[in-house]
C-alpha cells in the first residue's frame, strides 16, 4: 500500500471516529446493536464474531457464528484493548502505525495483548465521551472494519459517512 493510500485511509478513519457517535448508549442499546449486527452477518452470509464491551472490560454483548471460535474471541480481546488504550478505531491505529513506523511496543504495548488491525471501533457519545468498544473478527482486517462501519452507518442513519476504499 502506498503512503498516499495510507494517508487517505488515516483521514477517513479519523472522520469515521468523529462522525459515528451515539446520543446515548446503554446495555439495552448494546443488545439491540449487537443483534442487528449478528443478523446482518447471516444476511450477508459472513462467518464472524461480534462483541461490545464497556471500558472496564465487561462484555455486554457477544455473538460468534458457527464457524468462529475462541481464536476470534482472542482477536476481539486484543482489538478491544487497542481501541481502549489508543481511543480510536483499531484500523486508524494500524494506519497511523504504518505511516509512523510505530509498532505496539513503541507505545509500551505487548503484541500478545494488543493488535494494530481493523475490527475495533470506539463507541462515543455525541459529547465525545468514550463509553464502550465494538469489535468484530474473522474477515481480513480492512473488511472487518468495513463491516463495522457499514453496520454503524445504517444503525445510526448516517449514510454519508465516508468508507475506506476497497484495496483488493
Amino acid at each position: 500500500m502506498t503512503k498516499d493510500q495510507l494517508t487517505a485511509i488515516n483521514e477517513i478513519t479519523l472522520q469515521q471516529d468523529e462522525l459515528l457517535r451515539f446520543t446515548h448508549f446503554s446495555n439495552r442499546d448494546a443488545l439491540e446493536l449487537g443483534n442487528f449486527m449478528a443478523n446482518r452477518m447471516y444476511a450477508e452470509k459472513k462467518e464472524m464474531s461480534v462483541a461490545i464491551r464497556k471500558l472496564n472490560g465487561m462484555v455486554i454483548f457477544q455473538y460468534l457464528t458457527e464457524k468462529t471460535g475462541l481464536n476470534n474471541q482472542n482477536w476481539m480481546d486484543r482489538k478491544f484493548r487497542t481501541v481502549s488504550a489508543m481511543e480510536r478505531s483499531s484500523l486508524g491505529v494500524w494506519v497511523a502505525s504504518e505511516l509512523n513506523g510505530e509498532p505496539p511496543a513503541v507505545h509500551g504495548l505487548s503484541e500478545l495483548e494488543y493488535v494494530f488491525a481493523g475490527g475495533g471501533f470506539p463507541i462515543r457519545l455525541t459529547s465525545g465521551e468514550l463509553v464502550a468498544v465494538l469489535t468484530v473478527s474473522n474477515l481480513p482486517h480492512i473488511k472487518d472494519h468495513d463491516f463495522l462501519i457499514r453496520s454503524l452507518k445504517e444503525w445510526l442513519k448516517m449514510p454519508d459517512v465516508p468508507d475506506v476504499p476497497d484495496m483488493d
